[in-house]
């Protein structure tokens, strides 16, 4: 797990730039709003709205993403108005507090913008029972979220500005179908009710701290699809905050909350959530363990205690979405995996077009966000096979068939990012083979993704003769050829073989 965070692929080193933009936005909005004389509660919630703007807001250009961010408020300020006028009527703060939760996750029917819109109105009512938000309140929690949402987008759309031209955590599955055909109508339904269990059992472990379990159900459902994705991911809720309490008593509780080393430790812990939310959930659930136990101790109440009963909360959410995925309206991993694994070849494809493009002397052509749109595609291939790879899993001929699928799929993503590199050498020079080349990957990307009564037999090898290329660039893309052939067998399993089974 420690190996695989930090040799993970950071194509234009996304992940770095974005964890330092966002301890630089978040740290800015802090410090804005306590210059200003704003309290230490709404400092906090300050803090957490520039982060959701960082971490949520998806869209694939600035302009978007400056539209998203500034409709944040929207959502945001009547659910916060809300949760702070119920907290006196607990029936109504519960029933209100699911019905958020089924919108927020049914919200990501309309893309990346729905998406971020329903993260952060489920947050803000999270945060609203994490703060013991009263309705007198709200116009000084009101200023601090305008602040941070002002600072953190200074930081975004000023001062650090680049487009993550990738793709949203949009399911690409039957987003077209209509009812509880629908993936999110699905999702919305088991989360509510998933979230409802964790509400129960979060009571009975706690009056007061409840609101752990059904965040954890939450973020469990978040960017899952299939009942695998969300077993595995709640796997790695509960091993992630398991490790980070174990940190957190040995690090958060001897600073006993003092201001200037917890500040300093939350800012890593924020740099770890950006960092490493892309290629390891347990990690990223360490971190913000840790967060929360800094944050807990700026406000005077976190003890041992209060971590042990931060991994039950935890436990409890994670058991309402395991009811929930298990019984209500199922979604298995054939479809969403298949869909992964097109959206994967195809940007392959799309990778070598403008690689050839760009050695073949246009100046247009850029390969590099391909690259990039690659790893977060290849992250979401992972997470679906994920418990056909686990090493308990019993299905072994599948777990064979979905470690091949894994590493052939790391192969054509290796050689597609060191041609990206020799696109980007000034000095490469163009060779009228590439074309030939090219058009013998597209091939095999359309012969892979072809429909099943297509695939009957097996694909000649056409790149077996090219062995010999000693052509940097003609090399890769024989080798990356020859990657994509291999991959049929394993993709083209007979049904009752099929890798990706139902």
């Amino acid at each position: 797990m420690l190996k695989s965070m930090f040799v993970a692929p950071d194509p234009g080193r996304l992940r770095l730039r974005s964890a330092t933009r966002a301890v630089l936005g978040i740290s800015l909005a802090v410090a804005v709003c306590a210059l200003i004389g704003h309290t230490l509660v709404a400092a906090i919630i300050a803090g957490l709205a520039a982060l959701l703007a960082l971490f949520t807001v998806l869209d694939t250009t600035v302009r978007a993403q400056a539209v998203t961010t500034a409709l944040l408020p929207v959502v945001g300020f009547p659910v916060l108005a809300l949760a702070a006028l119920l907290h006196d009527h607990p029936v109504a703060r519960d029933l209100t507090f699911l019905a958020v939760m089924g919108a927020g996750v049914y919200a990501r029917r309309w893309g990346p913008r729905g998406h971020s819109l329903g993260v952060f109105a489920f947050m803000t009512f999270f945060a609203a029972q994490f703060l013991h938000t009263e309705f007198a309140q709200l116009p000084d929690l009101y200023g601090a979220i305008g602040v941070a949402l002002l600072a953190s987008s200074t930081v975004r759309f000023g001062l650090w500005c680049y487009e993550r031209r990738l793709p949203a955590p949009v399911v690409p599955v039957l987003a077209a179908r209509r009812g509880l055909a629908r993936a999110t109508t699905r999702q919305a339904v088991q989360a509510t009710l998933g979230g409802a269990v964790a509400l129960v059992v979060g009571h009975q472990l706690s009056g007061d701290r409840w609101y752990w379990a059904v965040g954890a159900t939450w973020w469990i459902f978040v960017n899952t699809v299939s009942r695998g994705e969300t077993l595995v991911r709640g796997f790695r809720r509960v091993l992630g905050t398991l490790i980070g309490i174990a940190v957190g008593a040995a690090v958060v509780l001897p600073l006993h909350g003092a201001l200037v080393p917890t500040a300093v430790l939350v800012a890593v812990c924020v740099f770890g959530i950006f960092y490493t939310a892309a290629v390891s959930y347990t990690w990223m659930m360490l971190s913000v363990t840790v967060m929360a136990g800094g944050l807990y101790g700026l406000l005077g109440v976190l003890d041992p205690g209060l971590l042990a009963l931060r991994l039950l909360e935890t436990g409890a959410g994670a058991l309402g979405a395991v009811l929930a995925v298990l019984l209500v309206l199922p979604v298995t991993t054939h479809d969403t995996t298949t869909a992964w694994i097109e959206r994967a070849v195809r940007t392959v494809h799309a990778c070598t077009r403008e690689a050839a493009a760009r050695l073949s002397g246009s100046a247009t052509a850029d390969p590099a966000p391909h690259v990039a749109e690659l790893e977060l595609t290849l992250a979401r291939v992972r997470l679906s096979l994920a418990p056909l790879v686990h090493p308990l899993s019993p299905l072994r001929a599948r777990r064979a068939r979905a470690h091949q699928v894994i590493a052939l799929l790391d192969e054509c993503a290796g050689q597609a990012r060191s041609l990206t590199a020799i696109a980007a050498d000034p000095e490469a020079a163009h060779d009228d083979r590439l074309a030939a080349a090219c058009a013998r990957v597209e091939a095999a990307v359309e012969a892979l993704i072809a429909s099943e009564e297509a695939l009957v037999g097996p694909a000649a090898p056409a790149a077996v003769k090219h062995a010999g290329v000693t052509e940097p660039a003609l090399a890769h893309l024989h080798r990356l050829e020859h990657a994509l052939l291999e991959l049929a067998a394993p993709v083209r399993s007979a049904p009752r073989r099929r890798l990706i089974g139902a």
